[in-house]
């Protein structure tokens, strides 16, 4: 399951919309691995003001590898924190996920692409 989700925001869910702010809550307590990660390189970005800033650190088990890949491979979840931290997501492999300035549309289009992909591949990441 990828959340644990709280016996009101399902209430929520089944009366109608669901409030992002509440939702956004539940990915955070449900995912706080995946939470800490996306924080700091949030905090990062703004701190740096650089146009992106990504993760290269894989994760200290596949609890936490897990936790990435159902956050960052929910189209609900993404979208959610991006609008909550007002940046970009992107993500490659189990663990490399970067942060993205809205405006940074460049950065995140070469991030994404095929070639970007290709050079981030390493044999330790293989079965990640």
């Amino acid at each position: 399951m990828s959340l644990t989700v709280p016996a009101g925001l399902l209430g929520q869910a089944r009366g109608g919309e669901v409030d992002d702010e509440a939702f956004v809550a539940c990915v955070r307590d449900s995912l706080p691995y995946a939470w800490a990660v996306i924080s700091e390189l949030v905090e990062r970005r703004g701190r740096t003001g650089a146009e992106f800033a990504d993760n290269q650190v894989p994760p200290p088990d596949e609890a936490a590898r897990g936790q990435l890949l159902r956050c960052l491979a929910s189209d609900a979840m993404r979208g959610a924190l991006e609008r909550h931290f007002g940046v970009r997501l992107a993500f490659q492999n189990c663990h490399r996920v970067a942060v993205f300035h809205p405006a940074a549309a460049a950065a995140h289009a070469e991030f994404v692409t095929p070639r970007a992909q290709i050079l981030n591949q390493r044999p330790d990441l293989v079965d990640c």
